[in-house]
Order: C-alpha cells, then structure tokens, then sequence
C-alpha cells in the first residue's frame, strides 16, 4: 500500500498542517532557458507584480480566503491549517529584486510567512542582505554540477554565464547570518541529462535542511524525459542523504500544487493534459470563484506534507 493511500485511509480525523502554501508564479521572465521549463503560460496581459495596487488587493483577499479560520474555505471540509505561506516562483523573480522584496514585506505585513525559490544567478550579496530576513525559506534550483551539462539543460544566462557553486555556497552562508532561522532547500529536476550523476559533494557542500527531486514533468514538452529506471537509479544513488531527501514523481506533482500564474489566476496541471487550465484573474473575480474554477487535490497536498516530502513549493 502506497503512502498516499494509506493517509488517505486514516482522514477520518481531518489532517491538521502547519501551513498551506500558495504558490505564485510572478513572472515568466528567466535569464536561463531550461529546455523542459514548465514555466510558460497560455494568456496575454501585463504581469501582475507590475500593478502594485492590484498585487497588494490580491494579497489582502488571498489572505482572507485562505485564513485559517475562514470556515467558508472548501478546503476546511477536508484539512486544517495552521498558518498560510506565498511562496514566490517564476520565472526567475529576483530579475525584479525590488519587487520581490516589496512583495515580500507586505506579505509578512498581511500576515504570511514567505518563501521564495530562485535559479540562483542573481542572488549576489546585495539582493540577499535585502531579501534573507524576510523569508523562511529560500530555495535554489541546482540540476548539475557539471558545466557541460548545464549548458545543455539551457541553465546559463544569455552571455553563457553559468552559477558557480562556490559564489552560491558564500551567498547562502550570507544568508544564514541575516536569517539564523532560515531554511536552504534546493530543488533538483531529474531529467535525461543528469539523472546519471552523482550530486552528494555538491550538497554537501551547500548543506541545505532540504533537498527535493522532482521528476521532468511532460507539461509544456517532452523534451529531456527521463525514463522510470533512470529515475530510480537518480534516487538510489542519493539514498545516503535520506535525512534530507524528498523526493516527488509526476503522479505525485499532478494537481497537488495550489499556484497562481503570473496574470493572478489560479491554475493547475491536470494529469493527462498537455497544458494548464486557469481559472479567471483573482482581482477581477475574487479568490472564492477563481478558486473554485480550478481547485487542488486536498488528499496528494496533505500527502505532501504528512508524508514529510517537504512544502508545497517547486
């Protein structure tokens, strides 16, 4: 029997979580250009981060809806939380450092806690002196430690700059002396062209409380799929870190995320669909309906967490 199953099972005692994480995408915008990036959104329209009257409006009545105890929440039917996180994606956000930090104060402001997940290219020592304090966690996506093979992934900047492990290991020690209390978590995607290395020097070396591996998921391409025993085998070889592996395959990643494109609609990717479905903007319609336009699936977010495989955050 399967983990999820058996949570699933056992919810006749509604499950109880210490925060629910929404995550918004703010931007599509990268200096990198992933060849299997899932990060490519259906609409056209200025990205909200650019309205600030209207993200700030936005962040109020997500607040709102997803409150802890807003009873009138679908979501309450089925599990409790304790507190609400907004976890800032892209795209690559700190290409916007300013706004990134303003949204991140005003969400704290409201009452969230933050996170935010970044490639790592423009996180320099200036940008995270400003945004470290205000996050618990910081997350990095770090696919390869070899530089062949992160050119052929598309992770270099547009003059092929490509992150040097050891200005990223500095910066995050920056980190921790700004934030005593901050998470490092990195993500790492699966994919035909690493999933036969070894990455263990690489973590330890950065060291974080966290490390997720995700499988290339087919959403917008197939390009760079893994097969299931290379996936396997990428898992296996990494067992050792066990103390801070977790891992999600694509059943697992499949409407189990609750996010926000960069537009402010909520949207999900639904299994067996090649692209997203949205639902309407949230400052036209309010987070109620456009929620209810989309929705998640409660028992694979609450086996995330239960089943220690971390946050909601990608």
């Amino acid at each position: 029997m399967t983990m999820t199953h058996s949570l699933t099972r056992s919810w006749r005692v509604r499950p109880r979580l210490s925060e629910l994480v929404i995550n918004w995408h703010i931007t599509e915008a990268c200096n990198y250009r992933c060849r299997y990036c899932y990060a490519h959104w259906d609409g056209n329209g200025r990205e909200l981060i650019h309205n600030i009257p209207a993200t700030a409006q936005m962040l109020e009545n997500l607040w709102l809806y997803f409150h802890p105890k807003n009873l009138a929440n679908p979501l309450r039917r089925q599990m409790d939380w304790q507190g609400v996180r907004l976890n800032l994606a892209g795209g690559e956000p700190l290409l916007y450092p300013e706004r990134v930090s303003q949204i991140l104060l005003a969400a704290r402001n409201i009452g969230f806690t933050t996170s935010l997940i970044t490639n790592g290219s423009l996180l320099s020592p200036a940008v995270t002196v400003q945004i470290a304090p205000h996050l618990s966690v910081l997350g990095v996506s770090l696919d390869s430690g070899q530089s062949p093979t992160n050119r052929l992934i598309g992770r270099q900047g547009p003059h092929g700059q490509l992150l040097i492990v050891e200005q990223l290991a500095e910066v995050i020690e920056e980190a921790r002396r700004c934030n005593s209390s901050l998470q490092i978590k990195l993500n790492t995607v699966v994919n035909a062209l690493n999933c036969h290395e070894d990455l263990s020097v690489l973590l330890q070396r950065l060291a974080p409380q966290r490390w997720k591996i995700l499988r290339m998921l087919p959403v917008i391409t197939n390009e760079l799929m893994v097969s299931d025993s290379d996936f396997q085998d990428f898992v296996a070889r990494h067992q050792h870190l066990g103390h801070i592996l977790c891992v999600e395959d694509n059943t697992e990643m499949v409407e189990s995320y609750l996010m926000i494109d960069p537009l402010g609609r909520f949207f999900q990717n639904a299994s067996g669909q090649s692209s997203y479905r949205y639902s309407c903007p949230i400052p036209d319609v309010g987070p109620e309906q456009a929620f209810a336009e989309v929705g998640v699936d409660a028992a694979k977010f609450c086996a995330r967490y239960l089943g220690h495989l971390e946050d909601a955050s990608v």
